[in-house]
């Protein structure tokens, strides 16, 4: 968007004319005659006159001159960028053949009085794959797969896990096909065998195998209590679920596996037991982004002149998965005009068009006088009385599109067998448009680099330039090995739960940011230098402690604060002694656990601490330490962190 002018005095020769008569009857009030047959007015306009001027001069400097001088080395403002969330679609009941959810299905908040509705569009296509239980195994901790098939064909009572329950027994649960990104329900038939488990916490984690490992699955909802009654488990399957072979039958494999329990959480005593099971598909999640798409919208005719601009009717123009196009009719059809940055490079003869996000407006390209007098153009020229139409682009944006949990719960287009729609976490990555003032700040900056990648600094104010939803973004030298390397760590804004605990996949920004810094950099950058866009080394870390209760307090409020404390301390966000991100490569002590717990209001004392380096994708733990050495360029993240109060 062209940056506004400001107007320092927007007083006018009728108005200074007025507030010379109101001087001149409080000064001197013997004057009465204020008609312009009166010398006197007469002066008084004739100086209103002057200073008019004067005041048409002013409001050109300085501020003017300044972001008038932005403008001409090309600082624009930055135009707002969409927020992105997992949209959950719940059938009716489950179908026999696979559900599809085209791309461009839009769902919305609910809209009231005082505030419009919030519209968010799927990214991709989703299809709700229909499943069926096929094969029930076992594993005991050490031990080989064992089909159960046949038992639970016979009604049986097949034991989960093993007669003495240990960590890393495992019940599988053998799917007819992979359901990837899909929402599979488990209908189990359990006895009440499994003794000395809390059923609101039972130490169980539910995962799929995704190819290469079990990845984790979110669990909706479990009535079984831990498979000690007769109910249901609602799991979110990852997107990458896919086939693999288990107990010598392919299919997709969903696994409940045993973990070690917290140290004031109860354990099995003994194995609870499966009679029945069943499985099916009751729905499936896609990401969207908060835009609208507007198809085949009409600009205008042409006029046939060099240097013409339109205008959408729905800014401001938010990325897309498709490039914007602007088509232009001609005698045998529409006509493709691509969009470039500027017409610098744009000969007469190419359909060459830009686009400014904020504003809208499309132009086309200008014809420019040569010194010798002939006239060059810059771009092709749209024949005259030709109507001008985009082909489709996305509007929306902005930092209200950051909606809460479950915001999302409209259907705004038909869609077949499809009960309701929900987000499942809150909306991130939102951010309104760039204000004058902010841009007025980067001026000197881009004059320093001139949109060229030289040293770090220039790497990372060019990459938030094309990604502002980034919260963090650091350049550092390539690996070893890779000279004239550069490695550019991005880190996303995401936001944690009610605790601060952030989901460990959110960590990785979209591959459509990565992308787009990496274009965007590969342009400005010295030639023979390697760039590498990605997200930095998370080194997980697990802390166990235990608290003494000050007299009077409630355990489970410290309990919760305590934890929400940690999460928050140890975030590459909003972690690290000054509250702004966990500074990249400084180590772990013991010592700050000691110091974030004692500062939570209701602890008296820290009795016990231990710090143990984890592995954030498959849950490992190492041996406990009392110092975690991260990488120089790596940051630290919360991995289930265990928290015992003791009350006084």
């Amino acid at each position: 968007m062209t940056l506004p002018s400001p107007n320092l005095d927007d007083r006018r020769f009728q108005g200074l004319v007025d507030d010379a008569k109101r001087f001149v009857q409080q000064r001197c009030p013997e004057w009465t005659d204020h008609n312009v047959s009166d010398p006197g007015v007469t002066l008084i306009e004739a100086f209103a006159t002057m200073v008019d001027q004067l005041l048409y001069r002013l409001n050109r400097v300085p501020e003017k001159s300044y972001l008038s001088f932005l403008d001409l080395i090309g600082v624009r403002l930055h135009p707002p960028t969409a927020a992105r969330t997992d949209v959950t679609f719940w059938l009716s009941a489950p179908q026999p053949e696979t559900v599809r959810v085209r791309a461009g299905a839009e769902v919305a908040t609910v809209r009231t009085e005082s505030e419009e509705a919030v519209v968010f569009t799927t990214s991709r296509d989703l299809p709700i794959v229909p499943c069926a239980l096929d094969r029930l195994a076992t594993r005991h901790s050490g031990g080989d797969n064992v089909d159960r098939t046949q038992e639970l064909a016979l009604a049986r009572d097949v034991p989960c896990f093993g007669a003495t329950p240990a960590p890393g027994d495992a019940l599988y649960f053998g799917l007819t096909n992979p359901v990837p990104a899909g929402v599979v329900v488990l209908r189990l038939d359990c006895r009440v065998d499994g003794v000395g488990v809390d059923p609101l916490r039972p130490p169980l984690r539910w995962e799929a195998w995704d190819g290469k490992a079990w990845a984790r699955c979110d669990v909706e909802e479990d009535t079984t209590g831990g498979f000690n009654r007769p109910g249901q488990v609602v799991l979110h399957l990852p997107s990458t679920h896919t086939e693999s072979v288990m107990v010598k039958r392919p299919g997709g494999w969903v696994r409940c596996r045993l973990v070690p329990a917290e140290p004031d959480q109860p354990t099995y005593l003994h194995s609870p037991t499966v009679r029945e099971a069943e499985a099916f598909t009751i729905g499936g999640t896609v990401d969207a982004v908060h835009a609208e798409t507007v198809r085949d919208e009409v600009l205008g005719l042409s006029e046939g002149v060099p240097g013409q601009s339109f205008h959408v009717a729905r800014p401001p123009v938010v990325p897309g998965d498709e490039p914007f196009v602007v088509q232009v009719a001609d005698g045998s059809g529409w006509s493709q005009w691509s969009r470039v940055d500027d017409f610098a490079q744009s000969g007469p003869d190419e359909t060459h068009m830009t686009l400014d996000p904020n504003s809208g407006r499309v132009d086309f390209g200008p014809a420019v006088r040569e010194p010798d007098g002939t006239i060059r153009y810059y771009g092709a020229v749209p024949p005259k009385g030709a109507p001008v139409r985009i082909r489709a682009y996305r509007t929306g944006g902005g930092r209200r599109g950051n909606v809460a949990k479950g915001a999302l719960r409209v259907l705004r287009s038909s869609l077949p067998f499809v009960a309701r729609v929900e987000n499942r976490r809150a909306a991130v990555g939102g951010v309104d448009g760039e204000s004058v003032e902010n841009a007025k700040v980067r001026g000197p900056m881009t004059l320093r680099s001139l949109y060229r990648a030289v040293v770090p600094r220039d790497y990372e104010q060019l990459a938030r330039e094309v990604a502002p939803d980034a919260a963090r973004v650091c350049c550092v030298p390539a690996g070893e090995g890779e000279e004239n390397g550069v490695r550019l760590l991005v880190v996303p804004a995401v936001q944690g739960d009610d605790q601060g605990r952030l989901r460990f996949d959110d960590m990785v920004p979209p591959q459509e940011t990565l992308r787009a810094v990496a274009d965007y950099l590969d342009q400005r950058r010295p030639i023979g230098t390697r760039l590498v866009v990605e997200p930095p080394y998370y080194q997980g870390v697990t802390v166990v402690a235990s608290v003494l209760a000050a007299r009077g307090t409630v355990a489970d409020w410290i309990r919760a604060e305590a934890l929400a404390a940690l999460y928050g301390y140890f975030n590459p966000l909003t972690g690290g002694p000054a509250g702004q991100g966990w500074p990249f490569g400084r180590p772990i002590h013991a010592g700050e656990v000691y110091a974030v717990l004692q500062r939570v209001p209701g602890v008296d004392l820290v009795e016990d601490v231990r710090l143990f380096p984890a592995d954030p994708l498959t849950g490992q733990r190492a041996e406990q330490t009392t110092r975690i050495v991260l990488d120089p360029y790596a940051l630290v993240f919360s991995y289930e962190h265990q928290l015992r109060v003791r009350e006084a």
